[in-house]
């Protein structure tokens, strides 16, 4: 019975890592050039608020430094 169970299991991870070999074989499908822009403006107003917010905390530790 055990024998059964560890054979399905194998089976299973075998079927798994048959997908994922071809998964990683299939060719990526690029992303719509206005797709990359949107995402190269969200990413820049990101990086822009992370920018504040690190500014904001330099300038909240440096009050408590004195």
């Amino acid at each position: 019975m055990d024998e059964d169970r560890s054979s399905r299991a194998l089976a299973r991870i075998e079927q798994a890592l048959a997908r994922i070999e071809a998964a990683a074989r299939a060719p990526r499908a690029a992303a719509p050039d206005g797709e990359l822009t949107a995402l190269k403006a969200r990413h820049e107003r990101l990086k822009l608020a992370v920018q504040g917010s690190l500014e904001q905390l330099d300038q909240l530790i440096e009050g408590t430094q004195g």
